[in-house]
């Protein structure tokens, strides 16, 4: 007999699923009845917020969506804090967990990981939490959850399953297709398009400002950057969208005070796949950002073209088709050939106004990231909450697109990095995986060193050990206020490390950083480099 399980592995399978990061316990064990015999690999991680993580960094990388299996309850309350970061920065994921059987949900009765209403608690960090009731309803709120990957702004979809459901008989389901129906996002209205486009044309100092929903689209905005002559500012999530050195791009935080006049100073501004939140575009929350040209938005989200700054040219669609059709209706209007300007001399002097206006920790920690780039020149670099996150998210220039991601965004969550680092290590094998963090939130999830060992994950991490929540102390001490639950007491990182299999030391300042690097990394396991502050 299939089972519903075994039913739904089969359908994740036909979804092109190849992943699957989880936890098994007691209310899920139906859910792995065949996993092993497919094709799908599992991941299991030592903490439910982990392996939501990882699925995030998964997903970042590979642009498919990371999948998780938990348990009833406490399963699906410690992964909420990863599924909340998802949502925040529009990350698809799918959540399947177990939820107690028919007649006993809701029963207060004591049931093992009973929560009052589990469905109500995932759908507040979920694009749509579904409960079945039924084995026939899974086919079709499958198809729901791809629908919101692939064809609405992404974001972690739950789905849980009675303990009863699981086991159930699927024999009389539909048989699952090869190849289910997918859906493909399309471009903007036409007529909009081309008024978007006569704008830009008549354009005397157009700007892009590139966000982390635009990273399909990176390619053909290069190519509309350098046919607009356009200086293109990178959010965090952006950075990369770009290459590194492109004499248009702009790595700087909107946050900074030459970056916001060159926005101010723009006529024109065309916004592709981005907020215009305040993390990105506010970061010191003085309210002093201010974008007085005309604004045209291409986003997926219709609400989001009229968030923080409204649209005066709304572009409802997929980045990627819109940005084609903008950039053909250009050649139409304009002919092909570049719009003359002086975009790189507007970037350049941006950019450089911005080097003088960070602190020297700053600059001191930008010039250790660019170093280690240099070593390191094709990583993707995931970052926790540290202070080498944020000065990388100030100034750092990424090697490609989704290259550069970290939690101090958003939603905002400790312990993100090394997990988020494995998952992006399990989709991109072929390239190294930099993780930043801080000894405060690394400590989060650290048992999950063991994780990266079996997934074999080609991680490079880079620990700043300031004995303490370095950055919160700061911010105490400037607000005049105590430092209280800041100072922390660290463990021997490199001989936890070494137990879990790593090949780590701590950074010797003696010898080059290559050399150090060079060496650490020939043992072909993952390198933990910690560096005392």
């Amino acid at each position: 007999m299939k089972t519903l399980g075994m039913y739904l592995t089969e359908y994740l399978a036909a979804y092109d699923v190849d992943t699957v990061f989880g936890i098994p316990g007691v209310h899920t064990i139906e859910l792995y009845r065949s996993l092993a015999d497919s094709k799908i690999r599992h991941v299991t991680a030592r903490h439910e917020q982990s392996l939501g993580f990882m699925a995030d960094g998964y997903a970042r990388v590979s642009g498919k969506p990371g999948v998780c299996f938990v348990i009833t309850g406490p399963g699906l309350t410690n992964i909420a804090t990863a599924m909340g970061q998802a949502y925040a920065d529009s990350i698809p994921m799918l959540v399947i967990s177990g939820v107690n059987a028919r007649g006993k949900l809701g029963s207060g009765n004591g049931c093992l990981h009973e929560l009052p209403d589990q469905h109500a608690l995932a759908k507040e960090v979920s694009a749509f939490s579904h409960s079945i009731t039924h084995p026939a309803e899974l086919p079709q709120v499958l198809a729901r959850a791809f629908a919101i990957f692939d064809g609405a702004r992404p974001r972690p979809v739950h789905i849980e399953i009675p303990m009863d459901l699981m086991s159930a008989p699927a024999d009389s389901l539909p048989a699952i297709p090869t190849q289910p129906v997918r859906i493909r996002k399309g471009a903007a209205n036409q007529s909009l398009i081309e008024h978007a486009a006569s704008l830009l044309v008549q354009a005397k100092k157009p700007l892009i400002l590139a966000g982390g929903g635009a990273i399909p689209a990176a390619q053909h905005i290069e190519q509309l950057a350098e046919t607009l002559d356009a200086p293109t500012v990178m959010t965090i999530n952006a950075r990369g969208m770009l290459p590194d050195h492109h004499p248009l791009g702009v790595s700087y935080s909107a946050s900074l005070p030459a970056i916001r006049q060159l926005v101010a100073d723009s006529d024109v501004v065309l916004a592709i796949g981005t907020e215009i939140g305040p993390t990105d575009y506010d970061m010191y929350v003085d309210g002093q950002f201010n974008l007085p040209g005309t604004l045209i938005r291409i986003d997926i989200d219709p609400e989001q073209l009229f968030r923080n700054r409204a649209a005066d040219v709304p572009l409802l669609g997929d980045a990627v088709e819109t940005v084609q059709q903008l950039q053909r209706q250009l050649g139409q209007q304009r002919g092909e050939h570049p719009q003359p300007g002086q975009g790189a001399e507007r970037a350049a002097a941006a950019s450089e106004i911005c080097r003088g206006e960070l602190d020297a920790q700053t600059r001191t920690d930008l010039a250790f990231l660019n170093q280690v780039r240099d070593c390191i020149p094709n990583a993707v670099w995931v970052g926790d909450s540290t202070r080498m996150v944020y000065a990388g998210n100030l100034g750092f220039s990424a090697f490609a697109p989704a290259s550069w991601f970290n939690a101090s965004v958003g939603f905002g969550a400790l312990g993100y990095g090394l997990p988020a680092a494995i998952g992006a290590g399990i989709a991109l094998a072929e390239r190294p995986v930099i993780c930043l963090a801080g000894d405060g939130g690394f400590q989060f999830t650290l048992a999950e060193l063991g994780t990266a060992v079996e997934t074999g994950a080609r991680l490079v991490v880079l620990l700043l050990n300031n004995h303490g929540y370095g950055e919160i102390k700061s911010a105490m001490q400037a607000a005049d206020v105590p430092p209280v639950g800041v100072d922390l007491h660290t463990p021997d990182f490199v001989g936890i490390a070494r137990a879990y299999g790593w090949t780590a030391d701590k950074r010797d300042p003696t010898v080059p950083l290559q050399h150090q690097l060079d060496t650490l990394m020939a043992s072909g396991h993952p390198v933990l480099l910690e560096i005392i502050d």
